[in-house]
């Protein structure tokens, strides 16, 4: 028979091209007794392994949970971490055991030098180095991204119907993004992960359309409640679609098998029973939070350290980097912001406010 709905729901190196920043690999002390990074770790006990790096605050898309359709004023570019200072940092946070990041916005692809940003990256040995992108400039970007050692590709697709697509995204790109999903299965980097925002009234009614979408593609199909940090602060419960009730929609049509995972991973993973391709996530922040084993924190494009999506407290590294700090400086910073790291994020509590940030002003 079927299985119940589990109660646990919760996420080729190129030659060096002239004039590119050289930035060697991190290596243990010599002898006999070598000396690997102390993991960051918080006053929980939770280790702290994972690092989202927003690179810019600029969006070519304007998503209805992310973004006011009014004008909105950027930061200016001298607010922006410049790519040396985010070089510097990312060293810093990979001597403290950070093994995997992912660069975010805004939209990342959007800022020129984000290639040779991750190429840079690659060279410190990170484990798992993924990109977010809403997928509008990827597939003319692929072949650079694969050169230089990205390992993972997460893409917005919102809707599949290009009506409600343009409706969501206040853009027309859907045949782009498309072409981007397209780019990626063709590539080393296959299977994409596509992630998808369910909104009550919006787009729920394409839960089985996404996972027929899936098992045709044979990519990873990613759902995620929807959270409270969209600009024009329109969220409200209702407008929730549960976990578990994707779940129970998808299961009902195809049988699902869970997937093992780590403990600190976001989504809970399913593949299908009947033995088609693709897989399913399901991300679960608002109805079955997953904080007690978080192993995340954020760097924003203008160098605020966050140690939660809905952190109330900006922890400012770019001013230490312009004020003269030592790696030692910083790396203690680091480890005094982290220990503090919030126990959950209180969405569910009765008097929980959403942060002054947006989604598009923290990264993903």
């Amino acid at each position: 028979g079927h299985r119940t709905v589990p109660q646990n729901l919760p996420e080729l190196q190129p030659d060096l091209p002239r004039g590119r920043l050289k930035l060697q690999p991190l290596r243990p002390t010599s002898g006999p007794r070598r000396q690997l990074p102390m993991i960051l770790r918080d006053k929980f006990g939770r280790a702290i392994t994972d690092l989202r790096i927003s690179v810019t605050d600029r969006c070519n898309f304007r998503c209805v949970y992310c973004r006011s359709a009014d004008p909105e004023t950027y930061r200016d570019h001298e607010e922006i971490l410049r790519w040396p200072e985010l070089d510097r940092l990312a060293r810093v946070f990979v001597g403290l055991g950070i093994r995997k990041v992912r660069v975010t916005g805004g939209e990342p692809l959007v800022r020129e030098g984000v290639e040779d940003f991750i190429w840079r990256l690659s060279k410190l040995g990170i484990e798992d180095l993924s990109i977010t992108t809403n997928g509008h400039l990827l597939a003319e970007r692929i072949d650079r991204l694969v050169a230089a050692g990205l390992r993972r590709v997460n893409i917005s697709l919102d809707s599949l119907d290009p009506a409600k697509f343009e409706k969501i995204t206040r853009t027309k790109s859907f045949d782009a993004v498309m072409r981007g999903i397209d780019a990626v299965q063709s590539s080393p980097l296959a299977p994409a992960k596509v992630n998808a925002v369910l909104v009550r009234g919006i787009n729920d009614d394409e839960v089985e359309g996404f996972a027929e979408f899936a098992r045709a593609r044979g990519l990873v199909m990613r759902f995620i409640e929807f959270m409270p940090l969209d600009a024009d602060r329109l969220w409200n419960r209702n407008l929730v679609v549960p976990a578990a009730e994707i779940h129970r929609r998808i299961h009902a049509r195809w049988p699902l098998v869970q997937i093992p995972h780590e403990r600190s991973e976001t989504a809970r993973k399913y593949r299908f029973a009947d033995g088609a391709a693709g897989e399913i996530g399901l991300i679960a922040p608002v109805t079955q939070p997953f904080c007690g084993h978080c192993s995340r924190i954020r760097l924003t494009a203008d160098g605020k350290l966050r140690t939660c999506l809905f952190s109330k407290d900006d922890h400012d590294l770019r001013e230490l980097l312009r004020e003269g700090a030592s790696d030692d400086d910083l790396s203690q910073y680091i480890r005094s912001v982290v220990n503090d790291k919030e126990e959950s994020h209180h969405i569910n509590d009765p008097n929980f406010v959403p942060p002054s940030r947006t989604m598009v002003h923290i990264g993903g």
